[in-house]
C-alpha cells in the first residue's frame, strides 16, 4: 500500500522485518499514524530466511546471562503476542510449543553439552540431561548413534513468514501504511531533532523515527550509529510428507538445527558467517548442512530441497540487541537482534511503543541502550 505523497507521519519506521512490522503494529495501536519503510518487501531480508525458532533455553551461552535474562522475557511474552496476532488476523502463525532436544553424536559433542547443561542447571533453566535410548525413545527418528542430549519443554518455534503476513495486516486494519520497494538513505535532522527520513523517492516528514532496518541500520548517517554489521546466515529448507515428520520437537546439535512445521515443511540451518553484505548460496554450506542433520536424522535424505537462501542477521560486538532512544530526540533504535529477532519482537515493538508514548520505566531493556556503545568508547579513551 502506498503512502499519500506529502504527508506527515508522526512516525516512520524504516525497516519491514518482523521487528518493525511489530513496532509498527503496537505504535499504530496506540493511536498515532505510521509508516513502515522497506526497500525490498515486508520480510524479504532476514525474518523470510529465519527459523522462527524460540528458543532462550537451548541457546544461552556462557557469559551471556544478561542477554538471556532478556531472552527468557521475549520467549514468555509470545503466548499472549501469538494469541492476539492470529485473533486479529485469523492467521495461523504455526506457533508451537513443543519443546527442544539438543543432540550428541560424538563422546565431544557429549562433552560440550553436558558443560553447557551445568550451566543451564545452575541458571535456574528447564533443561534435563537425556540418555541417547531416553532421546530416541522422544524422538523416534534420531539415529542409533546418539549419545545422549538436553532436553529443554519451554523452548517453541513459530513461523516467521505468517508472521509477517499476520503483522502486516494487523497494521493495516489499524490504520498503518507500508511503503514497499523504497530504499532509505538517511535519516533527515532539523537541529537536534529528527525531521524524517530521506528516500529515493524523495523526502518524508516524521515527528519520529524508528530504525529496525536490521543490518543496514548503521547506514543512514545518523550521529553516533551503533555499529550493527550484517552476519550471514545460510539456511535450507526442505519438503515431505506432513504425516512423517523427521522430529516433532525442535532438534540441534553442535553444528545445525532442524525445524519442523505441521505443512510438511524442514529447516535446517544455519551458518554464520563474516562476509559482509554478501548473500551468495555455497555448495559447501549446503553440504555441511545436510550432512550436519543426516547425522541425526536419517529420514531427512529422503525429503525435497525446495528453497536455499542466505540472510542477514544485525549483529552487534557484544552479540546484543540495540532498542531505546536515540541521540536525536525522536529517534528509536531497535536493531541489532543478531539471530534472536523473531524471539524478542514482541518486548522491542512494547517498548518502542512505550518509549514513543512517553514511558520510559522498562528497565529489561535498560542495558540494551543505543550509547552503551560510545560510552564504552568515552571509557576506553579516558584510561589510555
Amino acid at each position: 500500500m502506498a503512502a499519500p505523497r506529502g504527508r506527515i507521519h508522526e512516525v516512520v519506521v524504516v525497516g519491514g522485518g518482523i521487528v518493525g512490522l511489530a513496532c509498527a503494529w503496537r505504535i499504530a495501536q496506540s493511536g498515532a499514524s505510521v509508516l513502515v519503510v522497506e526497500r525490498e518487501e515486508p520480510g524479504a531480508g532476514a525474518s523470510g530466511v529465519a527459523a522462527g525458532m524460540l528458543a532462550p533455553v537451548t541457546e544461552a551461552e556462557f557469559g551471556e546471562e544478561t542477554l538471556l535474562r532478556l531472552n527468557l522475557e521475549g520467549a514468555a511474552a509470545w503466548p499472549a503476542f501469538a494469541a492476539e496476532l492470529s485473533e486479529r488476523t485469523g492467521i495461523d502463525l504455526e506457533y508451537r510449543q513443543s519443546g527442544a532436544l539438543v543432540v550428541a553424536v560424538d563422546p565431544d559433542d557429549v562433552g560440550e553439552l553436558r558443560r553447557l547443561n551445568e550451566l543451564q542447571t545452575a541458571l535456574g533453566l528447564d533443561a534435563e540431561w537425556k540418555s541417547g535410548r531416553e532421546c530416541r525413545r522422544l524422538e523416534p527418528g534420531l539415529s542409533p548413534r546418539i549419545r545422549g542430549g538436553t532436553l529443554a519443554p519451554a523452548d517453541h518455534h513459530v513461523d516467521p513468514r505468517a508472521v509477517v503476513s499476520a503483522l502486516r495486516e494487523a497494521l493495516l486494519a489499524e490504520g498503518g501504511e507500508i511503503r514497499s520497494g523504497v530504499a532509505v538513505e538517511a535519516v533527515e535532522q532539523s537541529g537536534t531533532a529528527v525531521a524524517g527520513v530521506r528516500t529515493g523517492d524523495g523526502p518524508i516528514p516524521a515527528d519520529a523515527v524508528v530504525v529496525a532496518a536490521g543490518a543496514r541500520s548503521a547506514e543512514l548517517g545518523v550521529p553516533d550509529s551503533p555499529p550493527v554489521r550484517p552476519v550471514k546466515g545460510q539456511i535450507l529448507r526442505l519438503r515431505g510428507a506432513p504425516e512423517r515428520p523427521p522430529a516433532t520437537r525442535i532438534v540441534r546439535t553442535p553444528r545445525c538445527y532442524v525445524v519442523s512445521r505441521p505443512g510438511g515443511e524442514v529447516v535446517v540451518g544455519a551458518t554464520v558467517e563474516e562476509r559482509g553484505f554478501d548473500l551468495t548460496v555455497t555448495a559447501g554450506a549446503v553440504h555441511r548442512l545436510l550432512e550436519a542433520a543426516w547425522e541425526v536424522l536419517p529420514d531427512i535424505e529422503e525429503r525435497e530441497l525446495v528453497e536455499a537462501r542466505a540472510g542477514l542477521r544485525p549483529g552487534t560486538p557484544d552479540n546484543c540487541p540495540v532498542v531505546g532512544a536515540g541521540s536525536l530526540a525522536g529517534l528509536f533504535w531497535a536493531t541489532g537482534h543478531h539471530r534472536n529477532g523473531v524471539l524478542l519482537a514482541p518486548i522491542t515493538a512494547s517498548a518502542i511503543a512505550a518509549l514513543i508514548a512517553g514511558d520510559q520505566s522498562d528497565s529489561a531493556l535498560a542495558p540494551f541502550s543505543p550509547d552503551r556503545f560510545a560510552k564504552a568508547a568515552q571509557l576506553a579513551g579516558s584510561a589510555t
